[in-house]
C-alpha cells in the first residue's frame, strides 16, 4: 500500500480538484505522477548550499518543493502520486552487476534531505509509491499503465497522465494519453514532451526511445550500448530499421564473418563496415542494454491513486514542516481549496475585530486589535499604555522613502495580543500622543525602527529611547542569512503567517497606496505588525544574552540606529548638471569604443552580449581563455577572466574599458540625478545594518559604497559631483590600513606590530621579505604585488588565485611568495590555522567584541564548500572588528556633535530633513568602507577635524596605533590632505 499522510476528517470540505471536477460534471481526470529522486537531484544541484538556521541542509528540499508546487499550479491535477527509489540493488543489477557502477556518489547532504522531502510530500497529502528492487521509473511506468487501462467504466480518453521529472529516461512512456513535464534549466524553466515533441527533438517515436538507448548507451547509468555508436549513429539506424530487433533480424539475414571482419551481402541501407562490425561484435551488449533500458510496467504494488484532497488539516501540516525548513516563501503557492479562505480579510463584511476562522499559524493566537478612531478611544488607549515600560511601534505610510512618505497611521502594542491602531489625523492632532512617543521613560520596540523614527520626525513627532529592533536582533543571531523581514521571522520563530501587504494594496500596475485602503483593514494589518514584533522581542532578548551578543546589540547596533537615521535624512548635495555633462561625454566615449572594438574584431556585434562576445573572441578570432572557466553558456567572458587575457590581443583592454564606461553611464551618470529628492534637493542613501554577514554597513538606493575610487578617467569625475553647500566644505576622515592593523593586533605578530608602531609602510616591509631586497630597492611594482598579497591573505587567497592576480607570476612562484610571506609573519599563519580549527570544531567564529557568524556549511561533505567556509571564517574576525571600529566611532561622533550643537541627547530632536542651507556647523553625511564624510562650515573645518579625528582613532583600543587621514575639499573627488 502507498504511504500516505494521516486521513482527513470525514466532514472536511472538498478539495480544489474535487470542487472544479464537480463544476464540470465528472470532468477530465488529470494524473500527475512525480519522479521524486530526479527532482531531488535537480533541486540539490540548483541550490547546493542552502541551510536553515539550525544548519540543516535544505537546498534539495527547496528545489523539489519549488518544482512540485509549480507543477501543481501549471497542471492542475485531479490525482497526484509521488515515486521514490529505495536504497539497495534492483533487478537490473541482477542482469548486469556493473549497472550504475560508474555513477559518482552524490554528497551526503543530498541523501540527508530525502526524509525531509518525504515529509513535505506527506504533509501535502500526496501518496508515496516505492518498492524494494525497483526504481522510481518502474513505479511511474506501472502507475501510468494501470491508469491508461483502468478496470472501470471511465473511458481511456477521459484520463490524462503527466509525469513530472528532472530527466528524460521516461520519454518511452509518452503516448497519446501520457506527457512528460520536465525541467530544462534551473527550477522554473519547464517543458512538456508529447509524442510530437519527442519526434521533433530525436527524430524517433516514443516507442523507439528504448531501441535508441540500447545502441547509444547511457554513461550516467553505465549502460554500455554499442561502443563507437553515438547519438547520431543510433538515431540513423533506428529510424532506418524501426527497432533494434528489426536491425538485428536484417543483419543476421545478410551479414556473415569473413576472416576477422563481418561483411554484408545486401547493403541497401548503406551500413558502413566499421559500424557493421561494431554492431555484430557487441550484439550481446546491445540486447542487454535494451533490457536494462526498458521501464518495467508490472511492478507488484498497489496502484490505486486516490483523488487529490488538500484541506485545512493538510495546510496546517505543511505549515509546520515549512516553518522548520524556513520555507515561508512557499506559503502563498500552496494549493487552494475553493471552500477555504486564504485571507483573514477576504470577505467584505469582515471587520478588523472579526477576522475569518482560518488560522494563519500553528496554535492559538489571542489577537485583540482595536481601531482608535475617536478622541475618546485615544484617551482610553493612552491611559492604558501610560502604565507600560515598553511599547512596540510601527508606522503605516504611502512610500518606502521616509522623506516622501505620507503618514497613514501608527500602531502601538504594550503586551502580546493587545494592539491599537491610530490613523494619521488623530496622531497629528494629539499633543498627548506625541508626548507619549517622545517620553524617554518608555522603551520603544520595533522592526526597522530607523524608518519609523524618520517618518515620525517629518511630522514633528520624535521617537525617543530606541531600545529593541527585532530586525537587528534576528540579524545578529543569524548573520549568515538575509531572512530578517518581519513576516519571515514571525513564521520561522512563532509559526505565524502574517497578512501579505498585497492583500491590501495589490501589486503591479493596479497597486494602490496605503492611504487608499479602508482604515479597518489597515488597522488589522498594522496591529498584527506591532503584536508580532513584541512577541519576537520576548523571544530574541534571552537568545541574544545566551549567545553573548547582548553587548554588541545594546552598545553598538541599537545606538547606531539613531546615527544612521540622522545621516540618511541629512543626505548630500549633488551637482546634477555636472553628471549630465559627463553622461554626454560618456555617450561619445561608448560610441568611440564600439567602433574601435568592431574594427579590431572585424565584426559588428552587441558587445554587451556575453554570448556574442564569446563567439567573436573564441570562435571567430581564436583567442585562448586562461584557465578556461566555463559558465552555462560556455567559456566565461567575465571581467576577471578577460583581465587574465591581457596581452593576447589589443581588443581585450578596449572591451574592459567599454564595460567600465557603460557601467558608469548606466549606474551613476544617468541614475543619480533622478534620485535627488525634490523636497530637499539632496541625494539620500539607505544604510542597512542587516545585509553584510561581516557586520559592515550596506548602502542602497543608491549604493554610494560602489562609487568609483579616486583615480583617472570618468570614474574619478563621478565623485566630483558630490559637493558641499555654499559656505561649507566636505571633510573626509579615513582609516589607514585598518584591516591590516587589526590583523597585527589579532595575530600578535612581532614584525607586523613593530612596523605599525614605528609608522612604517607595511606593503614595503612585505615586499622586502618576499623579494629579498632592502627598502630602497623596493620598486612601485614590488610594493603593488606585496599589497595584493597582504590583503589577499586575509581573504584566503591561494597560490592559484595569487598567480592569476599578479601578471606573469607562475603557480610555483606564487606558492613561494606565500611561503615567504608566512616566514616573514609566522604568527599570522598560526592565527589563520587557529581560526580554521575553531570554525571546524564549533561551527561559528566570534570577533573580540562578541559579534558572531555561524558556518553550518563547515560540516559539508564537499571540499569546496568547506574551503569557502574556512576562508570566510578567517576573514570574519578581521572584517567584523573593522566594521565595529567605525560603528563605535560614528556613535561617539554623533553624541559629540549633538552636545556640540546643544542637544541634551540624540533622540531629543528629530533628524532634520536635509536641504537646510544653514544653521549647523557640522553634519555627518556618508560612511563608505573605512571613511566618514562630513559637511562642515568652512571656517570650522580645522576645529572639527581636530575634534573628530581622535574619536575615530580611539574608538576601540588596539595593540597598534590607529591612524586616520583627514582631507578637505569643495567636492568628494578633489580633496587635499590637512595636518591636524
Amino acid at each position: 500500500m502507498p504511504e500516505n499522510s494521516s486521513p482527513s476528517p470525514s466532514l472536511s470540505p472538498p478539495s480544489f480538484a474535487q470542487a472544479s471536477a464537480d463544476k464540470r460534471g465528472r470532468g477530465r481526470e488529470k494524473y500527475m505522477l512525480i519522479d521524486g529522486n530526479a527532482l531531488i537531484h535537480r533541486g540539490f544541484h540548483a541550490i547546493p548550499n542552502l541551510t536553515n538556521k539550525k544548519g540543516e541542509p535544505t537546498g534539495a528540499v527547496f528545489g523539489f518543493t519549488s518544482t512540485l508546487l509549480k507543477a501543481i499550479k501549471d497542471i492542475k491535477p485531479t490525482h497526484i502520486a509521488c515515486t521514490f527509489d529505495l536504497e539497495g540493488p534492483t533487478f537490473r543489477h541482477e542482469k548486469f552487476a556493473d549497472y550504475k557502477a560508474t555513477r559518482v556518489k552524490a554528497p551526503q547532504e543530498l541523501y540527508d534531505q530525502i526524509p525531509r522531502v518525504k515529509e513535505v510530500v506527506r504533509a501535502l497529502n500526496i501518496p508515496i509509491f516505492e518498492k524494494k528492487g525497483f526504481e522510481a521509473d518502474d513505479i511511474l511506468g506501472t502507475l501510468s499503465e494501470k491508469i491508461r487501462n483502468p478496470k472501470s467504466e471511465i473511458r481511456n480518453q477521459d484520463r490524462e497522465i503527466i509525469i513530472v521529472t528532472g530527466d528524460l529516461d521516461t520519454l518511452q512512456l509518452v503516448d497519446p494519453h501520457t506527457k512528460i513535464y520536465t525541467l530544462r534549466k534551473g527550477l522554473t524553466d519547464t517543458a512538456i514532451y508529447d509524442e510530437k515533441a519527442v519526434r521533433e527533438r530525436y527524430g524517433l517515436t516514443t516507442e523507439q526511445m528504448v531501441d535508441y538507448k540500447a545502441l547509444r548507451g547511457d554513461p550516467s547509468d553505465n549502460i554500455p550500448g554499442v561502443k563507437g555508436i553515438g547519438e547520431k549513429g543510433a538515431t540513423l539506424l533506428i529510424s532506418k530499421f524501426g527497432s533494434l530487433e528489426k536491425l538485428y533480424e536484417y543483419l543476421h539475414a545478410h551479414a556473415k564473418k569473413v576472416g576477422e571482419e563481418f561483411q554484408i551481402s545486401n547493403n541497401k541501407f548503406q551500413i558502413k563496415p566499421k559500424i557493421l562490425n561494431l554492431l555484430m561484435e557487441q550484439e550481446k551488449e546491445a540486447r542487454m542494454s535494451y533490457e536494462l533500458s526498458v521501464i518495467d510496467r508490472n511492478v507488484p504494488i498497489e496502484t490505486e491513486v486516490p483523488e487529490y484532497e488538500f484541506t485545512d488539516a493538510n495546510r496546517q501540516a505543511v505549515f509546520k514542516v515549512f516553518q522548520e525548513l524556513e520555507f515561508k516563501s512557499f506559503l502563498g503557492k500552496l494549493p487552494k481549496s475553493e471552500l477555504l479562505p486564504t485571507s483573514s480579510l477576504e470577505k467584505e463584511e469582515e471587520t478588523a475585530e472579526t477576522p475569518s476562522l482560518l488560522k494563519r499559524g500553528q496554535g492559538e493566537f489571542n489577537q485583540d486589535y482595536e481601531l482608535v478612531d475617536t478622541k475618546e478611544k485615544l484617551e482610553k488607549m493612552l491611559k492604558e499604555l501610560s502604565k507600560a515600560i515598553e511599547i512596540s511601534v510601527d508606522t503605516e505610510t504611502t512610500s518606502l522613502n521616509p522623506i516622501d512618505a505620507k503618514l497613514v497611521g501608527v500602531g502601538l502594542c504594550a503586551k502580546p495580543g493587545k494592539a491599537y491602531y491610530v490613523p494619521a489625523d488623530l496622531v497629528l492632532a494629539s499633543e498627548e500622543l506625541k508626548k507619549f512617543l517622545a517620553d524617554d521613560r518608555i522603551k520603544k520596540v520595533g522592526h526597522n525602527l530607523k524608518y519609523d523614527m524618520q517618518v515620525l520626525s517629518t511630522v514633528h513627532c520624535p521617537l525617543s529611547t530606541i531600545y529593541f529592533d527585532t530586525m537587528i536582533a534576528s540579524y545578529l543571531l543569524n548573520a549568515g542569512t538575509r531572512q530578517h523581514s518581519l513576516d519571515a521571522i514571525a513564521f520561522s520563530e512563532i509559526g505565524y503567517q502574517m497578512q501579505p501587504i498585497e492583500e491590501l494594496i495589490g501589486k503591479g500596475k493596479d497597486q494602490i497606496t496605503m492611504d487608499k485602503v479602508p482604515k479597518e483593514k489597515v488597522s488589522w494589518y498594522c496591529c498584527e505588525d506591532v503584536d508580532m514584533t513584541l512577541r519576537l522581542k520576548e523571544i530574541f532578548e534571552p537568545q541574544l544574552k545566551k549567545e553573548g551578543l547582548e553587548k554588541i546589540f545594546k552598545e553598538i547596533e541599537m545606538p547606531l540606529v539613531e546615527v544612521l537615521a540622522d545621516m540618511e535624512m541629512n543626505g548630500i548635495k549633488l551637482d546634477s548638471k555636472m553628471l549630465n555633462r559627463l553622461a554626454g561625454e560618456a555617450e561619445i566615449e561608448i560610441k568611440r569604443l564600439e567602433k574601435e572594438i568592431h574594427k579590431l574584431t572585424g565584426s559588428e556585434f552587441n558587445i554587451a552580449s556575453p554570448k556574442q562576445l564569446k563567439e567573436v573572441l573564441f570562435e571567430k578570432m581564436g583567442l585562448e581563455a586562461v584557465n578556461n572557466r566555463k559558465t552555462k553558456t560556455g567559456i566565461s567572458t567575465a571581467a576577471g577572466e578577460l583581465e587574465k587575457m591581457l596581452g593576447q590581443h589589443a581588443v581585450i583592454p578596449k572591451i574592459l574599458e567599454y564595460r567600465e564606461v557603460t557601467k558608469l553611464y548606466n549606474t551613476y551618470l544617468l541614475t543619480l540625478p533622478e534620485l535627488v529628492s525634490k523636497k530637499t534637493g539632496r541625494l539620500h542613501t539607505d544604510y542597512q545594518q542587516t545585509i553584510a554577514a561581516t557586520g559592515r554597513l550596506s548602502s542602497t538606493n543608491p549604493n554610494l559604497q560602489n562609487i568609483p575610487v579616486r583615480g583617472e578617467g570618468l570614474g574619478s569625475e563621478v565623485r566630483k559631483a558630490f559637493v558641499a553647500e555654499k559656505a561649507y566644505k566636505l571633510l573626509s576622515l579615513d582609516y589607514s590600513q585598518i584591516e591590516l592593523r587589526i590583523v597585527a593586533h589579532l595575530a600578535k605578530d612581532k614584525t607586523m606590530l613593530e612596523v605599525f608602531k614605528k609608522d612604517e609602510d607595511i606593503h614595503t616591509q612585505t615586499a622586502m621579505s618576499i623579494f629579498g631586497v632592502t627598502s630602497d630597492k623596493v620598486t612601485k611594482d614590488m610594493r603593488r604585488d606585496a599589497k595584493t598579497i597582504n590583503f589577499g591573505i586575509l581573504y584566503g587567497l591561494s597560490s592559484f588565485g595569487l598567480s592569476s592576480r599578479i601578471g606573469e607570476l607562475s603557480h610555483a612562484e606564487a606558492k613561494e611568495f606565500i611561503e615567504k610571506y608566512f616566514a616573514a609573519y609566522p604568527a599570522v599563519e598560526n592565527y589563520i590555522e587557529q581560526v580554521k580549527l575553531q570554525v571546524n570544531e564549533a561551527g561559528f567564529v566570534k570577533n573580540e567584541l562578541g559579534r558572531m557568524r555561524k558556518f553550518p556549511e563547515i560540516k559539508s561533505s564537499q571540499f569546496f564548500v568547506r574551503a569557502a567556509a574556512e576562508r570566510a571564517a578567517v576573514n570574519f574576525p578581521i572584517q567584523s572588528l573593522a566594521a565595529d571600529v567605525i560603528k563605535v566611532a560614528m556613535i561617539n561622533i554623533h553624541k559629540t556633535l549633538n552636545m556640540e550643537h546643544g542637544a541634551s541627547a540624540p533622540s531629543s530632536s528629530p533628524p532634520k530633513v536635509g536641504g537646510d542651507k544653514g544653521g549647523y556647523d557640522c553634519k555627518m553625511l556618508l560612511q563608505v568602507h573605512d571613511e566618514l564624510v562630513f559637511e562642515v562650515k568652512e571656517d570650522k573645518v580645522e576645529h572639527y577635524a581636530k575634534m573628530l579625528k581622535p574619536l575615530m582613532e580611539e574608538a576601540i583600543k588596539l595593540s597598534v596605533p590607529v591612524k586616520v587621514e583627514a582631507k578637505v575639499g569643495d567636492n568628494w573627488g578633489e580633496m587635499e590632505s590637512i595636518e591636524v
